[in-house]
């Protein structure tokens, strides 16, 4: 049995969150019952979003896409350039961890939703590595500071914490790779504020075994089998340190 919201959005229909608010509304039936929070649906019976029959779709889809600079990660299709739209893929997928608007990158979008808890679980250190151009020559006080973890805050989103520890490595006169294990909400950019350093540039470049590799601004692949594999078993491990946080 599976939940009707899983159901749902492994159809391609819409989020789990959308999925229970359909719900809520009474516009789910389940064999022309109307659906209630918590549903369970056997293999055999018939869905439907108002009169539409939805079938489900068993086939896992995970895909690395090099989000451009300018296009926003959400679900919300009334906001321009959405990452969804933008995407135009057959199948409903949504992100695994998000870049920031600015932001650059390797984006893993899937329609297996057990993967995307498994990745955004902040207990589990999964790394995911980035280069940087900030405006100003980078110091090894800068170095020093960055990798040992920075004070970053925000209050108006009630933010006050010290970064996890991390690798950092001066690429450039004005660059750097940096893999961290945690993803705070704009963190590499609030990390290089906090030392007097803005990002000009940031792109994701590998989240755990998957890199960015050639694909260019815009282009998606799907994962090999044995890049698939790996992902699976990193993301169940606490340490998966193989090799949202812009």
């Amino acid at each position: 049995m599976t939940r009707l919201n899983k159901y749902l959005s492994e159809a391609g229909v819409c989020s789990r969150r959308e999925a229970d608010r359909l719900i809520g509304c009474g516009k789910v039936t389940v064999d022309g019952k109307k659906a209630e929070p918590g549903t369970q649906v056997e293999e055999g019976q018939t869905v439907r979003v108002g009169k539409k029959v939805i079938e489900s779709r068993r086939e896992k889809i995970v895909l690395a896409v090099n989000k451009p600079a300018g296009i926003v990660c959400t679900e919300d299709m009334r906001t321009k350039n959405n990452i969804i739209r933008f995407l135009k893929y057959p199948v409903r997928v949504t992100y695994a961890g998000r870049l920031d608007k600015d932001s650059e990158g390797l984006l893993i979008m899937t329609n297996d939703g057990d993967l995307i808890n498994r990745m955004m679980r902040a207990r589990y250190v999964h790394e995911k590595e980035y280069k940087v151009t900030v405006n100003k020559e980078i110091t090894e006080d800068f170095l020093e500071k960055m990798s040992r973890g920075v004070r970053i805050r925000d209050k108006e989103k009630g933010l006050d914490e010290i970064t996890r520890p991390c690798k950092v490595v001066k690429t450039g006169k004005y660059t750097f790779s940096v893999i961290l294990t945690q993803g705070l909400n704009r963190q590499i950019r609030r990390m290089c504020g906090a030392l007097g350093y803005k990002v000009t540039r940031l792109v994701r470049v590998r989240i755990m075994n998957i890199e960015l590799g050639a694909l260019k601004p815009g282009e998606y692949r799907k994962l090999g089998e044995q890049e698939l594999k790996e992902l699976y078993e990193c993301a169940e491990t606490k340490n998966a340190g193989i090799g949202g946080a812009s």
